[in-house]
């Protein structure tokens, strides 16, 4: 794939990020890439993480636990780490 026909990365799905950065690594592993790819791909594994990072921070900061008054019942929710 050229760089022009790559999306980009800040309007990949998670799980499409995912899959694209493990096949990264699995080509970087195998060590069959020339040193100047090799670069290139192993930068945007690099912007792919990021990405990755800052979508499951996201979906952390949206989870929310339901709060219970003394009698048990639901009084309301907050942030699931007390945030």
């Amino acid at each position: 794939m050229t760089d022009s026909a790559k999306p980009e990365v800040s309007g990949l799905s998670f799980e499409k990020a995912v899959a694209e950065l493990e096949s990264i690594v699995a080509r970087l592993e195998r060590g069959d890439v020339a040193l100047d790819e090799s670069i290139e791909i192993y930068e945007r594994g690099e912007a792919l993480k990021k990405h990755c990072e800052a979508l499951l921070t996201a979906a952390e900061n949206r989870i929310e636990k339901i709060r219970l008054d003394r009698a048990g019942k639901p009084q309301g929710v907050e942030p699931l780490d007390g945030a």
